[in-house]
């Protein structure tokens, strides 16, 4: 994810932000004021956001002050001219008690705010770090655009203020939240890192204007979301503004890929991932200890197998065992030449490929926009949403905000950094929960009624997935490798490899589950509705297409036979020829996956039911399948981010044209 979430509280916890976040993760300086500070280590000051400003005589953008940030987060969430307003009541003659309360915000808290971190992908960042000036200020504003757009919704849909006996009551904050943005350039390791720590303050006021405390719960919960939306909002303004385009790439091998600016070199990003490597090579000690460790008896006191929830377990020891101390910052003009030239010794790119970045990235975005079209279709787009969900999430429930954070990760994918209407998302969302999902919930109180709490599992058999392999129990031996393939015996340890060489099993990760699941669900569509409906097919493909990674849209080689001309398609036959042999003979996931025949048929035959519907649907109505309605509309989106028109019958040749 590329937004963090960490709780604020009153005492040590604050002080650490006061010391060294607002200055740009420095060591600020005792008895430094805090401007004089953020200009020693060359960060811009800290800014306040927010619609809950004006209720406590703020205004967006109005510089954040020392004073300020010590009453609202260090004072147990006071208000931000407590010490004013205590002053003016005890020159009116209240008592000190009184004049203490009439500072205050509502109740004292411990938590007072939390602490979200924006950061864009390594390559938005790369592109900042060695771009010229006009670059740079578009990132920077782009990156300042997206947070203030993340804030809405937290603002809209996610805060709650929960009051009443134990919180049985909840309502948005009416006026909006308060938040201090501050800027930082770099990472602990010295590389660039474009981020923005937004403190955000918990106190909210009710409509009866007092003020409460905002649940907390709730804003880690929709992180994950937030995080989809900044991804999107940040990369699509930066590509329309610069003219870009992004591209899937696959990081782990196993999970999903990222949405990065294609054209920017991926030797460059491994140069930025020092502390990456760092993790990684901590994480293999962690893992062999892991499987090797033994109690009293010499029996195993682990299984012999990293699961993914000890993994990501074993990531967080990593990190904090290799964590560096920081470094003292230094201007931007400053780090930004020793950057370059740093990428130019170490990072193994040409020094004219870094010199002209922006330019390298441009061309391969007019490949792109060239070639893949960008066409979100709702129906399809529900059927991934929801199988990636289904399988992604433990026993195959969720709620209504894992639905959202996984339809914003698919427009991104889909659209490659063009620009979206408002409101697709939640269309998406709307989609699958009426047509592919179950509602579950049995509430038992009142939080179980409110519709961002209700239960949902998709309408499709769990049990009929591929399992997850069964854990083997070996005796340890020092001497055999654990088990590559569950049930079979540790295999001898090669001559000359040590110990910590082993290659230690793991479980599959879900998201592979989920991409077959996904893949055959629309499989199983598009061969159930050609003979129904054919132009739904163009359809099918025309999605496909344009939500696979360049790799796997190969060039079809020419026909001998028909002179590399195209087959003619009439209305009865109006499908992609081209485009479905491509993506026949691309290398799918479902080959990346050690699955049996019996278990790809009983995967297959779990999905039988959708398209059985989606036949019986169609031969209740045959009138729509008229040459009038023989293709379902989509949303094709042209560069400049209106939807174009799209004829209802794709002619001969309509592929090519539209860029598949």
């Amino acid at each position: 994810m590329t937004v963090d979430i960490r709780v604020i509280r009153a005492g040590q916890m604050y002080r650490y932000f006061f010391r060294e976040t607002v200055v740009g993760d420095g060591r600020r300086p005792a008895r430094t004021p805090l401007r004089a500070a953020q200009e020693q280590a060359g960060v811009p000051a800290g800014r306040w956001m927010g619609r809950g400003l004006a209720a406590l005589g703020l205004a967006p953008g109005e510089e954040v002050t020392e004073a300020q940030l010590r009453n609202l987060f260090g004072e147990r969430g006071r208000h931000p001219y407590a010490d004013r307003i205590e002053a003016d009541r005890l020159a009116a003659g209240d008592s000190p008690k009184k004049a203490f309360k009439a500072g205050a915000l509502g109740r004292r808290v411990t938590v007072t705010g939390v602490d979200f971190v924006f950061r864009p992908q390594p390559t938005i960042y790369l592109l900042w770090a060695f771009g010229d000036e006009e670059t740079r200020r578009v990132i920077e504003a782009a990156h300042e655009r997206a947070i203030e757009r993340v804030l809405e919704w937290i603002e809209d849909e996610v805060a709650v203020i929960r009051y009443g006996k134990d919180g049985i009551y909840r309502v948005r904050p009416p006026g909006g939240l308060v938040a201090a943005r501050f800027r930082h350039y770099e990472a602990r390791s010295g590389r660039p890192l474009l981020h923005d720590h937004l403190l955000l303050s918990v106190k909210g006021q009710r409509l009866d204007g007092k003020w409460g405390s905002i649940h907390t719960t709730a804003l880690h919960e929709n992180t994950v979301a937030a995080s989809a939306l900044y991804n999107e909002l940040v990369a699509a303004e930066v590509c329309e503004a610069l003219g870009l385009a992004t591209e899937p790439r696959i990081v782990t091998p196993g999970r999903r890929s990222v949405m990065e600016i294609a054209g920017v070199p991926h030797e460059l990003i491994r140069w930025t991932a020092r502390r990456s490597d760092q993790i990684a090579a901590c994480m293999e000690d962690l893992e062999h200890e892991y499987v090797t460790a033994v109690d009293d008896d010499g029996d195993l006191k682990f299984l012999p197998v990293v699961s993914e929830r000890a993994r990501a377990k074993m990531n967080q020891i990593a990190a904090r065992k290799t964590r560096p101390p920081k470094q003292k910052t230094q201007p931007l003009a400053q780090l930004r030449a020793w950057w370059k030239v740093s990428a130019i010794l170490t990072s193994g790119v040409a020094a004219d490929v870094i010199n002209s970045l922006l330019e390298h990235a441009r061309a391969a975005a007019a490949a792109i926009r060239a070639r893949v079209a960008a066409v979100v279709d709702v129906a399809l787009a529900a059927v991934d949403v929801t199988a990636t969900v289904f399988v992604m999430n433990e026993g195959g429930r969720f709620h209504r905000r894992h639905l959202l954070a996984e339809a914003r990760r698919h427009l991104a994918l889909v659209l490659r950094g063009r620009r979206r209407d408002p409101g697709l998302d939640e269309e998406i969302v709307a989609a699958a929960i009426s047509t592919h999902c179950l509602d579950i919930s049995e509430p038992k109180t009142m939080i179980g009624l409110l519709a961002d709490y209700r239960l949902y599992t998709a309408r499709w058999s769990l049990s009929d997935l591929p399992a997850r392999p069964r854990m083997p129990t070996p005796a340890p031996d020092p001497d055999r490798q654990p088990p590559t393939d569950p049930g079979e015996p540790a295999a001898p340890r090669p001559p000359g490899q040590d110990v910590g060489e082993w290659e230690i099993p793991r479980i599959p990760l879900q998201y592979e589950r989920a991409v077959l699941a996904g893949a055959v669900v629309r499989e199983k569509l598009r061969t159930t509705t050609v003979t129904a409906v054919r132009g739904r097919a163009y359809d099918v493909v025309a999605h496909q297409q344009a939500a696979m990674p360049e790799q796997l849209l190969p060039p079809e080689p020419a026909d001998p036979e028909h002179d590399g001309q195209e087959p003619k398609a009439g209305r009865g036959e109006a499908i992609d020829m081209t485009a479905l042999r491509a993506l026949r003979e691309s290398r799918t996931d479902v080959e990346a996956l050690d699955l049996t025949a019996d278990r790809l048929r009983r995967l297959q035959d779990a999905f039988v039911k959708v398209g059985d519907n989606s036949r019986v649907r169609s031969d209740r109505h045959p009138a729509e399948q008229t040459d009038a309605n023989a293709v379902r509309p989509t949303r094709p989106v042209r560069p400049d981010g209106q939807q174009a028109h799209r004829s209802q019958e794709p002619g001969p040749h309509r592929g090519r044209e539209a860029g598949h």
